[in-house]
């Protein structure tokens, strides 16, 4: 049925449970798992709610890309642990939904395995959900982990 899945990870305790589901279920069908971690280069993207324009842009690309390393190493791990093809990837977008949209496409994805953070309320609305863009703009089939 499913080939390759995509599960993007932001390196959060729910993004690392729905990683090690991912992988559990692409080791049930015998899919191979690709890994991937949306940079967002928006200047006035929060983290926890702190701007995260302190720093140059130099040297934020280079934390961040730092920090996915340190996150896709989580699922390229597990995935070989579990026997589990798998490939990892980030990259710099604006819209981080998007990023992952287009991540699934360029990787061949059939399926998009993730987590939902469930935010309601004022956090909902301003930050918006990831998981709910990807679902309403993704052509591809969406598996939401909660």
């Amino acid at each position: 049925m499913f080939k390759n899945i995509l599960i993007p990870t932001d390196g959060s305790e729910l993004s690392e449970q729905a990683v090690r589901a991912g992988i559990d279920f692409a080791k049930s069908i015998g899919a191979k798992v690709t890994g991937f971690r949306a940079i967002d280069i928006n200047p006035w993207a929060y983290g926890d709610y702190v701007p995260l324009d302190i720093y140059t842009p130099e040297q934020r690309m280079e934390q961040e890309a730092a920090l996915s390393n340190r996150v896709l190493k989580v699922v390229a791990d597990y995935a070989e642990v579990s026997g589990v093809l798998n490939d990892v990837h980030y990259a710099r977008c604006i819209l981080p939904f998007e990023g992952i949209i287009q991540a699934a496409e360029d990787k061949g994805c059939d399926l998009i395995f993730m987590a939902s953070h469930g935010r309601r309320g004022w956090a909902g609305l301003l930050l918006g959900s990831e998981t709910i863009k990807v679902l309403t703009h993704c052509k591809i089939p969406v598996l939401v982990y909660r």
